[in-house]
């Protein structure tokens, strides 16, 4: 029986490349509304960040997320991956 393979996907923040469970997807919706998409299965061009605030600030200070979804991201969209990886945080 072959292995599957695990779909990695690279952070916007860090540049590290990791599965995709270990990573919170914000994704472009075709009416360019930004989104977090907790589930991973929404409709839209995603871009990916570590569980991590430090990944976080850093893609706020590189422009990583604006860069990969090609559009500028609202101020809200940032509040809430905070709070999400706060969350995060807290399950550990």
């Amino acid at each position: 029986m072959n292995a599957r393979k695990v779909p990695l996907r690279k952070c916007t923040g860090c540049g590290e490349m990791k599965t995709k469970k270990e990573m919170i997807r914000v994704i472009k919706t075709p009416e360019d509304e930004i989104v977090l998409d907790v589930t991973g299965k929404k409709n839209g061009r995603g871009a990916y960040i570590c569980n991590d605030p430090e990944c976080l600030s850093k893609a706020i200070k590189s422009k990583g997320l604006e860069r990969s979804l090609k559009t500028a991201i609202p101020k809200e969209v940032y509040d809430q991956l905070e709070s999400e990886l706060v969350k995060h945080a807290s399950n550990r």
